[in-house]
């Protein structure tokens, strides 16, 4: 009798279960699927002979080696690692297998074309630069969130895609970047350059003067540009500065900087306050808000628009300037574990949605 009744028990659970897992990863699992850009430049499918000269022209040059698309990608893979996840990435063959499964599509818009899994799926971080791009991506029912990083970039994306949206970030790993504070510093500013339109004017109207002014009262300044120098040489520098003054015209996250405040060096931001992007003037007549400097507080350093207020700008940040603690708000705001967190949440949710649509139906 006892038997009888384990038995009906088990059916009832099951019964109850959103999906059957008995043929699918259990809790813990996260199928992620992630594509890079590839183009033909010079000859038709000169892009697969790129695959292999790339990883030998790595070995011969300093620059860096990774797309930001591919760091992110690579970020959330860890963190979810970190946190005890089960990760699999560009597992088709599985996610055919169990079409019911929620999957991750993160990196370039290139890997929704032709997208054939049926599974529900969360999109991001990445693909789009704006919602105006794909303003009926979620007509495909199979697109059920999109992941979005700042607050800048929620306010853009939410507009057209409404709560679909869900923000995150990519955590930043403290072991990886150390604490520097206590290291010998002979650097003042490390000025990081990641201005992408009109470079030679904002240098010649902005950057080159401010870095005149600076040199002026006696500092030392050491110039990386964004793309031309590799993690090594980026970490060492770090242990050398006493701050970062940065410069770009706004950042959906910004690992750069985020990386000198967990080394706790100070940042100095040029923030001017949109979004630079020429790709702007065909969805809005007027200019969009943005940040350079997306994940910031006071205890991080100090922003400035422009020329006009940066004099006041550097007085306060080299008064402020020993007592700034950006690795802790690194450590509380943009951690690895709260990162795995937030994309787990947003992954899992596609299971219970995905079970109250069977059930409707």
């Amino acid at each position: 009798m006892w038997r009888l009744i384990v038995a009906v028990v088990v059916v009832e659970i099951r019964k109850m279960r959103p999906m059957d897992r008995t043929n699918v990863p259990g809790d813990g699992t996260i199928l992620l699927f992630y594509k890079e850009f590839e183009a033909d430049k010079f000859i038709k499918y000169d892009r697969y002979l790129k695959r292999l000269i790339r990883p030998v022209y790595n070995l011969l040059h300093h620059w860096q080696k990774k797309t930001g698309f591919r760091v992110w990608f690579e970020l959330l893979v860890s963190a979810l690692k970190k946190a005890g996840y089960d990760v699999r990435v560009n597992d088709y063959r599985f996610a055919r297998r169990h079409p019911d499964y929620p999957v991750g599509v993160v990196g370039f818009p290139c890997i929704l074309h032709k997208w054939t899994l049926p599974n529900p799926a969360l999109l991001g971080p990445a693909l789009y630069d704006h919602p105006g791009l794909a303003p009926d991506l979620f007509e495909d029912r199979r697109f059920r969130k999109y992941l979005v990083v700042a607050d800048w970039t929620y306010d853009l994306f939410s507009s057209v895609y409404g709560e679909r949206c869900v923000k995150w970030y990519a955590g930043i790993d403290l072991t990886r970047w150390s604490d520097t504070r206590h290291e010998q510093k002979d650097i003042d500013f490390l000025v990081y350059d990641k201005i992408r339109w009109d470079h030679e004017q904002i240098v010649h109207d902005l950057l080159g003067p401010i870095c005149a002014r600076l040199e002026r009262r006696g500092l030392k300044l050491r110039h990386v540009r964004y793309k031309y120098y590799d993690h090594t040489v980026f970490q060492t520098l770090l242990k050398r500065s006493k701050a970062m003054l940065f410069f770009c015209e706004h950042e959906t996250q910004g690992l750069a900087y985020q990386e000198a405040l967990a080394s706790n060096v100070p940042v100095l931001a040029w923030d001017s306050g949109y979004w630079a992007d020429p790709l702007w003037k065909r969805f809005s007549k007027f200019k969009i808000p943005a940040s350079s400097v997306p994940f910031f507080s006071p205890a991080c350093g100090e922003t400035f628009a422009g020329l006009p207020e940066f004099d006041a700008a550097l007085y306060k940040f080299l008064h402020r300037l020993p007592n700034y603690e950006p690795r802790m708000y690194v450590a509380e705001f943009l951690s690895m574990r709260k990162s795995a967190d937030v994309y787990a949440e947003a992954y899992y949710s596609l299971l219970t949605e995905h079970s109250s649509a069977n059930m409707r139906a």
